[in-house]
């Protein structure tokens, strides 16, 4: 009874920890949206995004959605969608949610990259590129094949045809949607408290070592990836940095490791919480896998055949001592 009492009460104490972070990001987030929303902002942003929504076949207006996630968070992005209320097809969410799993956070997660070694704009052409030519192939995919054109049932929605149109309303909407993602915080904390406890993580972790090295990836760099791959870019970034302030890791590691977490971490809270929406799991969890480990095959390819020394200095630093 004591062990479980523990248990339950690390997960309470996590959850809140977790969701003050994000909350503090968020808040202010939601605030400025409201202003752009009320000054005709949106529309704008609309127009302006337009063209890039347009070749991934999705709505001009969900370009508002994946500016906010490569700036803020998927947590803020999956807020405005829930606010815009747009009707969606199975492939759409699909090729939304891939789009924002590949491409987050780009401040927060970049200046991890950063420090690591690996420079900002490597990291933003990758992920921001990435998420482009992803969503187009997915986008390509389902055009092509018909596949998931049905409309989507998003299982985290605004309850809200006819919802109180003041700004009071608005307040305690979006209070409840706070709620919301404070709950599915700590449902994803204990799914992954559960995992660990399962073995699950650790199978997860024998699974990935062969295919990390054949990416080139180091033993000494393998389970500082995986760590990563689980459970998220700033535990396996803030490890690897440590590792090559050390110096026991190779520049040229780190910047192949790096490039695998940039489009490859989290992959069971993230995946998770794009279901939310609808999208089809085969196409966020194992095609984003599939086409994250070709490309970083290809990236680790081109450094090993054509990147001379004098130009290393673009792409990755040492970051020792």
């Amino acid at each position: 009874m004591e062990r479980s009492f523990l248990f339950f009460k690390q997960i309470f104490q996590d959850s809140i920890k977790v969701s003050w972070t994000l909350f503090r990001i968020m808040i202010p987030t939601i605030l400025v949206l409201k202003v752009i929303e009320e000054s005709g902002g949106i529309v704008y942003l609309s127009q302006v995004l337009s063209p890039v929504m347009s070749a991934v076949g999705l709505p001009s207006e969900l370009g508002l959605v994946w500016a906010t996630t490569l700036l803020v968070n998927i947590y803020s992005g999956l807020l405005v969608l829930i606010n815009l209320d747009i009707e969606l097809s199975v492939a759409q969410a699909s090729i939304l949610g891939s789009m924002m799993l590949l491409a987050h956070s780009l401040p927060v997660e970049g200046a991890i990259a950063r420090q690591a070694g690996v420079s900002l704009w490597a990291t933003l052409l990758v992920r921001v590129g990435a998420s482009l030519l992803f969503g187009f192939l997915l986008y390509q995919f389902y055009a092509i094949s018909g596949f998931s054109q049905q409309e989507v049932n998003m299982l985290w929605q605004q309850n809200g045809q006819g919802a109180d149109a003041s700004l009071a309303g608005w307040a305690m909407a979006q209070i409840k949607n706070l709620g919301m993602i404070y709950l599915i915080l700590t449902s994803l904390l204990l799914v992954l408290r559960i995992l660990k406890l399962l073995g699950i993580e650790a199978l997860m972790a024998m699974a990935l070592s062969p295919l990390l090295r054949f990416l080139g990836i180091s033993r000494e760099a393998t389970n500082l990836t995986i760590v990563g791959v689980t459970l998220g870019l700033s535990y396996g970034g803030g490890l690897l940095i440590q590792e090559a302030r050390n110096g026991r890791i190779q520049p040229r590691d780190i910047f192949c490791s790096i490039m695998l977490l940039n489009l490859l971490h989290s992959v069971i809270e993230d995946t998770l919480l794009i279901l939310l929406i609808g999208a089809d799991l085969s196409a966020i969890l194992w095609g984003r896998m599939i086409f994250s480990i070709l490309l970083v095959s290809f990236i680790s390819l081109c450094m090993r055949m054509f990147v001379v020394e004098k130009y290393q200095k673009y792409f990755y630093r040492s970051v020792s001592g």
